[in-house]
């Protein structure tokens, strides 16, 4: 494997010196010595372990990254946006005839629908194109020792990922230089973490590897085995958006409580276009930019795609592209794009904020998340508001405005 030794940014790279670099006197570094311990546990063969870790340097754009994840930071708009276009609608359809008989046994197997699959794709690596762009990916190996050894709050999660790569290694299912991914260590077609790949990883075009960097087959197999083994539910689709009557009662929107189709339409809430929603399926009622931006009935194939990556703007996206990829036309609702979107430390102020006032939010760790979305319910329910849970600019105003 190359590794890149350019000079880094000093003020970015300052505080991983001392846990990643090997120190002067030629003394084996803490941070990666216990790594490869730790692999030659796991049954990583010594030379293996201790040749891909000796010596590395810190990629000072991987810590960037984490904390800086589009997902979490971006409105749901601009991620879905960014996603689904109509390039990638038109290569994710050309996608399918290109693999269709590949497709039709993968389905025949696992039950998961075909443009799921090819969503996902897209999604992850834009059905592959950036696969070989080394301004975009990484030596799986540096970044997770770089995520290992300097993000102290989830060292042991990239501990176990970097262990699970060399795994990978010494499998034979990848080369050292075969072995990259983004800049958490996700690998391949579909962005697989080492350790799903270990799990989940299936060859399906029966060459003896499981590839899922250079095989269409593998990978989207692989991705259906995840799927299967997550829940998924054969002949099931996702959900979709959903349309409210008059003066709904916008707390029934709570994400968290499943209906029958046929209780909530005994609500008057309506799926706006009604094939795969029959009334004994259940769904949760959503709404991820509150009462002026589009609402949607949730089912529980949408709970496993979450799965996948737990943030609701990548899952919304998967589904959404699925249904273009099927020919379904855009959301009927306008998304409320004139909004301001909080940062990280107003939604932390918010947080702070709603749990001063007797709300709890769990964690305070600037990510909306449903326990949030639940106090701010209450708070609005408190201030006489629509309670719909919307964490924008508007609510943290309220929140700082003296309690009455």
């Amino acid at each position: 494997m190359t590794i890149d030794r350019r000079r880094a940014h000093p003020l970015l790279v300052l505080a991983l010196l001392a846990a990643i670099l090997p120190s002067s006197s030629g003394r084996a570094d803490p941070c990666l010595d216990a790594a490869v311990g730790q692999a030659v546990e796991a049954g990583v063969p010594q030379a293996l372990a201790a040749g891909q870790l000796g010596g590395l340097t810190p990629d000072p754009a991987v810590l960037s990254a984490a904390q800086n994840q589009a997902e979490f930071t971006q409105p749901v708009w601009a991620y879905v946006d960014a996603s689904v276009t109509p390039e990638k609608i038109a290569e994710g359809q050309r996608k399918l005839q290109r693999w269709a008989g590949d497709l039709d046994a993968i389905e025949a197997r696992y039950g998961v629908d075909r443009y799921t699959l090819v969503a996902f794709w897209g999604v992850e690596s834009s059905y592959g194109a950036v696969l070989d762009d080394p301004g975009i990916v990484k030596p799986a190996i540096r970044s997770l020792a770089t995520l290992a050894c300097g993000d102290a709050g989830r060292a042991e999660y990239w501990r176990s990922e970097l262990v699970a790569a060399l795994k990978i290694l010494a499998a034979g299912d990848a080369t050292p230089e075969r072995l990259t991914g983004s800049w958490a260590g996700a690998l391949g077609n579909t962005q697989f973490m080492p350790s799903v790949f270990l799990s989940r990883a299936v060859d399906f075009d029966g060459d003896g590897r499981r590839d899922i960097w250079a095989s269409v087959p593998d990978s989207l197999a692989s991705t259906a085995h995840y799927l299967v083994l997550e829940g998924w539910r054969r002949g099931e689709r996702w959900g979709g958006e959903a349309s409210l009557p008059p003066k709904f009662d916008l707390a029934l929107a709570d994400e968290t409580t499943a209906r029958s189709m046929a209780e909530w339409r005994g609500l008057g809430v309506r799926p706006v276009r009604e094939d795969g929603f029959g009334d004994a399926q259940t769904a949760v009622l959503y709404l991820p930019a509150g009462a002026s931006g589009p609402a949607f009935l949730l089912m529980p194939n949408f709970a496993v795609i979450l799965r996948y990556n737990t943030s609701f703007s990548y899952a919304l996206t998967v589904a959404h592209l699925s249904d273009r990829l099927r020919g379904l036309p855009g959301f009927a609702r306008a998304w409320p794009r004139g909004d301001r979107m909080l940062d990280t430390d107003e939604r932390r102020a918010l947080q702070s904020l709603l749990a001063d006032r007797g709300h709890p939010v769990g964690t305070i760790d600037g990510k909306i998340g449903p326990r949030t979305r639940a106090a701010l319910r209450a708070f609005q329910a408190s201030a006489g508001v629509p309670a719909d849970g919307y964490a924008d600019a508007a609510m943290l105003e309220a929140l700082r405005a003296p309690a009455k």
